[in-house]
């Protein structure tokens, strides 16, 4: 008998091909595996940002607004002192992607409406589908969009305006005079209604509630102005300080109020009660806030005093993200390189989602473009397989991230102790035949991206032997594959007193191929004949069985009749003889 060759198809072979079928499943998203894996230098799931870009092309800027409807990067613009021979300060409209320069509004009325070259200092507010409201010096509130040769723009009474910022309606703005807070309309800017306080220069407007936050540095305190009156409701006391002011931002979901106080962040909530103190990274002032409600997070720009003689200082700024519900960091602080404070404020732009923030940095004249980025969270991982030799294996792992992770698949040969790297193996599914050298192996796929590296739970691979099964001498063979029947044995002679049995033959299975009958035992001597031996068994009815007869009782009659026609047989050789010799 010749056993079947490990790899041929049998029952085995079944089972390794529907194996073979739910492995090339978990390639198509079956639930076969589980997430896992851990984070090689970071914990899966960091989110970081990183600057990828620089753009030098608006002058000296001053504020930053990014579009909510056409996406485009308002920059409003000081003109650069080394550049005599050009003047780069107005209104500028760039491409966030590249910071391409789309258009510059560089035109503005002045208060006599004789239209000149001015510079833009704040950007008040979003117009309606593209463009900006923005304030230019001294008391000028100004429009244009992308395109136009000119800004339209009114002067406001009185006083020199420092600070502005949008109003509580589409057509208005508010304005700060010194201690003088005035709503005005923005096509003529006529005060509408005005309200004078003990001092103060800095506001915000929560306009979902109806109030806005007036900052007095001096007196360490703020107002908060009701909007139907336009009357202080109530007085906030500032934690006290040496005096220097940075920003006051209003988060538009929670009301929350932001104040940049010194080397602080001061948060209060929509009431005006104490929720928190945020520092920067040792004596760095924040000087710019903005919010974003997809990520609910504020991002908040620090910058350096510029005075190295000082304690603490190092010429280098900071961003830093805080969750704005807990006021918890949501990401590690980045170090934007000299950014200091002797040459103006930064303003900090964000996309809806936090994928880019613009940061301005009035020292170095340019923008700085940062995007976020998410170091690799598993979300699949491959699964421990047991299988046979000659069996192809599929190994699928998932992993998010931001830039998208590359992946490479790793194999140990000694319990994990040691990784390689899979040559070629660089796509979510490694698929390859497993060999009997394979059994033992752990393999685990590795995810990277610009924030960091992350991996998979490593999954153990069984290989084994394909299970085959072959008929035995004398027995039958398995329902699919039948054996060979085995060969019945010569009976022995009968013995003077009766004759014995003869032996047996092998029984043949059902569907296999039959054994050889027995052959009958041989005439007893001096007695009646002996009992043949019962031949073939197994299935009694079926020829190609292997059985000729059913009991012994019927070898044994057939033995007597053979034993009869031996007997004449032997009566006609004797007539035969007499009537040769007569």
């Amino acid at each position: 008998m010749t056993p079947r060759h490990p790899l041929t198809p049998g029952r085995a072979g079944a089972a390794s091909a529907a194996l073979a079928l739910v492995l090339a499943s978990a390639a198509t998203g079956s639930p076969v595996s589980a997430a896992g894996g851990e984070g090689a230098d970071v914990p899966q799931g960091t989110v970081a940002y990183r600057s990828v870009a620089r753009f030098a092309t608006a002058g000296k800027p001053r504020d930053l607004l990014l579009h909510p409807e056409s996406k485009k990067l308002y920059v409003g613009s000081d003109d650069l002192p080394e550049t005599a021979d050009v003047n780069e300060s107005g209104l500028h409209v760039l491409d966030p992607a590249d910071g391409k320069v789309r258009s510059t509004v560089g035109q503005a009325p002045g208060p006599t409406g004789t239209l000149g070259r001015r510079a833009v200092r704040q950007l008040l507010a979003p117009l309606p589908g593209d463009g900006a409201v923005f304030l230019y010096p001294l008391r000028g509130i100004g429009s244009a969009k992308d395109g136009d040769a000119a800004a339209a723009g009114a002067w406001v009474p009185g006083a020199a305006v420092t600070h502005a910022t949008a109003g509580l309606t589409p057509s208005t703005v508010l304005v700060a005079q010194g201690p003088v807070l005035s709503e005005v309309d923005i096509a003529t800017a006529a005060v509408k209604r005005s309200v004078t306080l003990e001092g103060g220069d800095g506001f915000a407007v929560d306009a979902a509630r109806g109030t806005v936050w007036f900052t007095d540095i001096g007196n360490r305190r703020m107002y908060r102005i009701d909007a139907a009156t336009f009357q202080v409701a109530a007085t906030v006391e500032l934690p006290a300080g040496e005096g220097f002011g940075g920003f006051t931002e209003v988060d538009p979901e929670t009301g929350a109020v932001w104040v940049g106080l010194d080397s602080a962040v001061v948060v209060h909530d929509a009431t005006g009660k104490r929720l928190g103190t945020l520092r920067g990274t040792g004596t760095d002032m924040p000087r710019a806030a903005v919010f974003d409600a997809t990520t609910h997070e504020a991002f908040v720009v620090w910058q350096d005093a510029g005075d190295t003689s000082q304690p603490g200082s190092d010429n280098d700024g900071a961003l830093t993200v805080h969750r704005t519900r807990d006021l918890q960091e949501a990401v590690k602080p980045v170090v934007l390189p000299g950014t200091h404070v002797q040459s103006g404020s930064a303003a900090v732009a964000v996309e809806p989602g936090g994928a880019a923030v613009f940061v301005s940095d009035p020292v170095a004249a340019r923008i700085i473009r940062l995007e976020r980025s998410t170091s690799p969270r598993v979300t699949r991982g491959p699964a421990d397989r047991s299988v046979t030799a000659g069996t192809e294996v599929s190994l699928t792992a998932e992993a998010e991230g931001t830039p998208r992770p590359t992946v490479a698949w790793q194999v140990s040969t000694d319990a994990g102790r040691t990784w390689q790297a899979v040559a070629g193996a660089t796509s979510p599914t490694y698929t390859f035949t497993a060999a009997l050298s394979d059994s033992g192996r752990r393999y685990r796929a590795e995810f990277a991206n610009e924030a960091g590296v992350g991996r998979s739970a490593a999954a153990t691979l069984t290989v084994t032997i394909p299970h085959t099964t072959t008929g035995g001498s004398g027995d039958g063979g398995s329902a699919t594959t039948g054996g060979t029947g085995g060969t019945g044995s010569t009976g022995s002679a009968g013995s003077a007193a009766g004759g014995s049995d003869g032996g047996s033959g092998g029984a043949g299975d059902s569907g296999g191929t039959s054994g050889a009958s027995g052959t009958s035992g041989t005439p007893g001597s001096g007695g009646g004949g002996s009992a043949g031996a019962t031949v073939g068994g197994g299935d009694h009815s079926a020829p190609g069985g292997g059985a000729l007869a059913s009991t012994g009782v019927s070898v044994a009659s057939l033995a007597g009749s053979a034993v009869v026609l031996t007997a004449a047989g032997w009566a006609l050789m004797r007539r035969a003889r007499q009537r040769s010799t007569g």
